[in-house]
């Protein structure tokens, strides 16, 4: 076979020099072919008297992302199809295919040579797995991640990474390390015994040839005496850590998450056996796993449709590529100032102005704090922080706006406000200078009426806090034109940000959906449902956070001007009484407008834990007892009105992607990631048992659960919203 993935060269010392650069790829993955090609040339060094060690090394940035999914996704096709005849043969075979890698990084581990692994850049999923498996790990210093991220997109480390890593670190450490699919940086890396050492970029290579001629060819879990870190599972420092880890896993996923559960599983198991049957067991677990609708769903939502959509899905074609140099904020304030860092952070030059030089010098600060914070934590350098501030300029001259490509406004949600800045922008930009809003209320269609050319007027909506949330929605006017969406997803694109594309509606796609699961609750707390019971039910459905403390979040006082303008605006039946009443009490009566004054549906002392807000009984009376409320029954509703809000998206085109229904719930708003989102959600329970569903709940809480006529109409012949609508399609 001759070498396309991998070059070799062997020193006077008996070094073998292992590159893995595979062309026409910017990371190294692991694909059939890669794997093939790794698997004859470890044979060869196995076999060849002249090699001493082998040291294992990528020719890109970066070591590797681990393997390529869509590898999986053949292998699972393939499954689906021998189980429509033999379902034991199926399984057989599934098993076999999904255990190649862990059987190759075995063979690596026992191949008589010693092997290290030098990482010089990011190095994830079954990649850091061979590094396990490798005699030894030396990691370059940088600014990269390193880890087993796997359980994230639902499925875990098939490929040893539970068994090697519950055998080289401590067990709390290790075992918190899997369940949470922690990406930890090299140094982090170290500390947790996952890595041996830390080195100079520039001295990897010859470190970790150094390395190699020390080291036996035999793993320490290989010699008889050899003992995992922490105590025996039956002894008494046993019996007190693995019943917590066990209470510790149901509190945080409420067993939602089948790769979590073969985790625990796994590790316990695992560490009370020989390595090789601790990988047995990993394998069937594995296997397993794979077969679940919850690892089928975030395993196409998470990676597939995330990366097909983070790498251009919906870039309108034929309009050239662009790359903003300079880009215009206008308003300093909690948003402003999160889109200039994240704006900054990704190379671009930023303007951000605000009303004064003192509050565009804030929101410029702001910045400086989130860098300062990765300076201490070893994650950037001194002089990163200094390129970093030197990109952003504060201004209160909107004249500083000449020269932009793309310019936000991203002040207060007030028309006249945002009218007036856009008509200051106007006087200054150039004429190919493409201007958007990052309004979260307010319909781009009648914003652009008011821009010299609504064609290069579009929405870029961030989310809260920017520079941690992952979602963009780009919002396309009625009159939005294909170069302004392509320059706006392009600059998402640059800040590393999954954009959705989204036509022009009151409160979009993701703030719908919210603001569906926002009036639930509150519909709850005046059923006399407890505020505690919906805020953990809401975790047991399997959303990260429970819905008052969501809305304090976000500003109770913005929930109640919505309510007003959905009022004004479509007349007082769009208003449910029963919200608008609790609204009205909680911010117009108290004063309680969230976490921003201190008191919402939580109370927030100055120290000490946030806690839910006592007096709520006095606006809506004694809560019921606990014992006599159906929680699965509530479960349900918290999940169902945001789903039902979301096939209503795609009924009215607001959304015209699937893909981009369930990455958007996800990344956008946590809608309960076990699902693979809103859509992914009906489809698992299929369009006419949904149907079915929501009549019931229609019938016992109100017309808001009342299907809609596509899901109703998909029903009749229980379609599937991802058959109907294949990916990159537009909705009928």
């Amino acid at each position: 076979m001759d070498p396309t993935h991998f070059t070799t060269a062997t020193d006077a010392d008996g070094v073998a020099l292992v590159t893995w650069d595979s062309p026409g790829r910017s990371m190294n993955v692991f694909s059939v072919a890669v794997m093939d090609e790794f698997e004859a040339l470890i044979e060869t060094l196995a076999t060849d008297a002249a090699v001493k060690g082998i040291v294992i090394a990528s020719g890109k940035e970066s070591f590797s992302a681990g393997a390529d999914l869509k590898m999986l996704e053949a292998v699972l096709e393939k499954y689906a199809e021998l189980a429509g005849g033999d379902l034991l043969a199926a399984k057989s075979w599934l098993l076999h295919e999904s255990a190649r890698m862990s059987r190759l990084w075995r063979r690596v581990e026992t191949c008589g040579k010693p092997v290290v692994a030098a990482i010089g850049g990011t190095c994830l999923g079954g990649a850091f797995e061979l590094a396990l498996a490798a005699h030894g790990r030396i990691a370059a210093e940088g600014d990269y991640k390193v880890g087993l991220p796997e359980v994230k997109i639902g499925i875990f480390p098939g490929a040893g990474g539970t068994q090697r890593v519950m055998r080289l670190a401590d067990p709390q450490a290790g075992l918190t390390f899997l369940l949470q699919g922690q990406t930890v940086p090299p140094k982090q890396a170290l500390r947790l015994k996952l890595i041996d050492e830390v080195v100079p970029a520039d001295g990897l290579i010859a470190a970790a040839k150094a390395k190699v001629l020390t080291l036996s060819p035999v793993k320490a879990w290989d010699e008889e005496k050899f003992r995992p870190p922490g105590p025996a599972v039956f002894s008494a420092g046993g019996f007190q850590f693995w019943p917590a880890a066990n209470a510790i896993y149901r509190r945080e996923t409420h067993d939602n998450y089948p790769g979590a559960r073969a985790i625990l599983a796994a590790c316990f198991e695992g560490v009370q056996l020989p390595i090789d049957l601790g990988l047995r067991i990993e394998s069937r677990l594995f296997a397993d796993v794979l077969t679940t609708w919850e690892a089928k769903a975030m395993l196409r939502t998470l990676f597939v449709s995330t990366q097909e959509l983070g790498k251009g899905a919906r870039r309108p074609a034929g309009v050239p590529p662009s790359a903003p140099r300079k880009v215009g904020i206008i308003g300093a304030g909690f948003m402003g100032a999160g889109i200039a860092y994240v704006t900054a952070a990704a190379g671009i030059d930023v303007v951000l102005v605000d009303r004064d030089l003192a509050a565009a010098e804030k929101g410029r600060a702001y910045s400086d704090g989130l860098i300062a914070g990765r300076v201490a934590k070893g994650r950037a350098t001194a002089e990163d922080r200094a390129a970093l501030m030197d990109r952003i300029q504060a201004s209160a001259d909107y004249a500083d706006l000449a020269g932009c490509d793309l310019v936000i406004e991203a002040v207060f949600e007030d028309r006249g406000a945002k009218l007036a800045a856009m008509d200051q922008a106007a006087a200054v930009l150039g004429p190919d200078a493409i201007f958007a809003s990052n309004t979260s209320t307010l319909p781009i269609t009648s914003l652009a009426a008011g821009w010299r050319a609504p064609a290069d007027f579009v929405g870029i909506h961030f989310f809260s806090p920017v520079e941690k949330m992952l979602l963009v929605e780009v919002i396309r006017g009625r009159d939005t034109g294909e170069r302004a969406l392509a320059v706006a997803l392009d600059y998402v694109r640059a800040l590393r940000k999954t954009p959705i594309v989204v036509e022009d509606s009151r409160g979009f796609y993701a703030n719908r959906c919210v603001t569906a699961y926002l009036l639930e609750a509150h519909l709850m707390l005046a059923e006399g449902v407890p505020p505690a019971m919906i805020e953990n039910v809401a975790r047991m459905a399997g959303m990260p956070v429970g819905p008052l403390a969501l809305n304090d979040e976000v500003a109770v006082d913005l929930a109640w001007k919505i309510v007003q303008a959905a009022k004004q605006d479509l007349g007082a039946g769009a208003v449910d009484p029963r919200q608008e009443k609790l609204l009205q009490a909680m911010v117009v009566e108290r004063g309680r407008l969230g976490r921003k004054n201190g008191k919402g549906f939580y109370d927030y002392p100055e120290k000490g834990k946030k806690r839910l807000w006592r007096g709520i009984a006095e606006i809506v009376g004694p809560a019921q007892a606990a014992e006599a409320i159906d929680v699965d029954e509530l479960k349900l509703r918290l999940l169902v009105v945001q789903a039902l809000e979301a096939a209503r998206c795609i009924e009215e085109g607001v959304v015209t992607d699937v893909r981009e229904a369930d990455v958007g719930s996800v990344l956008g708003f946590g809608f309960a990631p076990f699902t693979g989102g809103t859509i992914s959600y009906i489809d698992r329970i299929g369009t006419a048992a949904f149907v079915q569903l929501c009549d019931g709940l229609a019938e016992r809480h109100g017309p808001r659960f009342t299907p809609g006529r596509l899901v109703t109409e998909m029903a009749a012949t229980d379609q599937r919203f991802y058959d109907r609508f294949r990916p990159g399609a537009a909705a009928a």
